[in-house]
């Protein structure tokens, strides 16, 4: 089985690869462990192009150990584990990382968010249980 693991440095993340070491064997199981830098959203001046966007560089060494970190745990557990760091819209590349790789199953936790903060920021395990082509597990936590 091929599991893609999104992982954003929360405990919700954490959650999630907890929950996929304990339910699944690491002999019949492959994991990609893939952790999405997204741009800072904010207005930009005219001049700037789509992509530039420098901040991004400074976060991905953060963003690599948490996959590593994430990638430990389940290899450390006895799982296969690769990890992916990327940049862009965390529910565009998640879905197309899991198409791309034939993922069998896409983890990654919710963060719960209701009302007004689900409206700004979206729901990005909402999303991709809306739009994967294959099976989607959303781990929850109590809040």
């Amino acid at each position: 089985m091929k599991i893609l693991l999104a992982t954003d440095d929360s405990k919700f993340s954490e959650a999630a690869a907890k929950s996929l070491a304990e339910q699944f064997r690491p002999q019949d199981t492959e994991v990609r462990v893939l952790h999405v830098v997204e741009p800072i959203a904010i207005s930009v001046p005219p001049q700037m192009s789509p992509g530039y966007y420098p901040e991004l560089e400074d976060r991905l060494p953060q963003a690599r150990e948490v996959a590593e970190r994430a990638a430990k745990t389940l290899s450390s557990a006895g799982f296969r584990v690769t990890t992916s760091v990327t940049t862009g819209d965390a529910r565009s590349v998640i879905l197309d990382a899991a198409a791309e790789w034939n993922a069998d199953l896409i983890v990654l936790g919710s963060h719960g968010r209701r009302g007004l903060g689900r409206f700004l920021l979206g729901s990005v395990s909402e999303a991709v249980a809306r739009h994967a082509r294959c099976s989607v597990q959303i781990v929850r936590i109590p809040s």
